[in-house]
């Protein structure tokens, strides 16, 4: 099984296509690839490119854990970036059709830089979801872990809750995150990000992504964060996202519209072999 490996920010994704062999992949097959000790270690797949009506392209998104997500910024940027280098792109922007939503894309800069129109935001409950009465989940608080937190719920395509904090930290990502992820109140879990505001033009952000736990960077939680802010009337619509793994360019437009922009590198090609996809399933029985 022939992959394709690349990282966006410290986010790295495998991308595999159908005819060799992706489809056929269950969730221990993602589970043993992606683990960094037994496998090629990854912080997803990206099945594709696959037929799709409507789209110039499709992908499929895989966390870690064998579950499918909705949606990536990254892992669209790095999906770009493949795409472009096979020659199945050039500079103009194509769309690609994902679980989440139709996005479109652009590669620039000889491929070192890719545009992704991530769609529209919305803080509406029903659409998250968000258990209670329907409404816009904007400024709200939750006691977890004893501590009362303030929060924003916005989905990008998939669900996040944005925490405002006036200090963040990797160890309280680690702390709070699951239990944010797993709180009742979020049917489908939910990705969750602690957000500091810098100024009105910068934040920073620490993540804890569904199906994935501690990540250096991410897109949608980097466009997640963002609208929160704006919509908070603490940022200006363009904004930079601080992370560990770097930095991401937003842009809000008036009509709510989210561009992300950000840096994507070719790290390696290879091949799984067939003993490493099936030894999780040889021992003793």
């Amino acid at each position: 099984m022939q992959f394709r490996k690349y990282q966006a920010l410290g986010n790295d994704y495998l991308v595999i296509q159908p005819g060799e062999g992706g489809e056929s992949l269950q969730s221990e097959d993602i589970r043993r690839i992606c683990d960094r000790h037994f496998g090629v270690g990854a912080d997803g797949i990206l099945l594709g490119p696959l037929t799709a009506a409507g789209a110039d392209f499709g992908v499929r998104i895989f966390n870690p854990n064998g579950s499918e997500a909705e949606i990536s910024g990254n892992g669209l940027r790095i999906f770009s970036r493949y795409l472009w280098d096979n020659g199945l792109v050039k500079d103009n922007p194509f769309t690609i059709h994902t679980a989440g939503g139709v996005v479109r894309s652009q590669v620039m800069q000889a491929g070192r830089l890719v545009k992704v129109e991530m769609g529209y935001p919305s803080f509406d409950s029903l659409k998250i979801p968000v258990a209670g009465p329907p409404r816009e989940v904007i400024g709200e608080t939750m006691l977890v872990g004893g501590e009362e937190l303030k929060y924003c719920a916005v989905t990008i395509g998939n669900p996040h809750c944005v925490i405002l904090r006036e200090a963040i930290s990797p160890e309280e990502a680690g702390r709070l995150g699951p239990l944010v992820e797993q709180d009742s109140r979020f049917p489908n879990r939910i990705n969750v990000q602690f957000l500091k505001i810098l100024d009105r033009e910068n934040i920073q952000i620490e993540i804890w992504e569904r199906g994935a736990g501690y990540t250096l960077s991410s897109g949608s939680s980097s466009c997640a964060a963002a609208s929160s802010a704006h919509r908070l009337g603490l940022c200006s619509p363009r904004i930079t996202v601080h992370m560990p793994g770097g930095r991401l360019d937003i842009r809000i437009d008036p009509d709510g519209m989210i561009h992300m922009t950000g840096p994507v590198a070719r790290v390696c090609s290879g091949k799984i072999e067939i003993e490493g996809v099936n030894h999780a399933k040889i021992g003793p029985k």
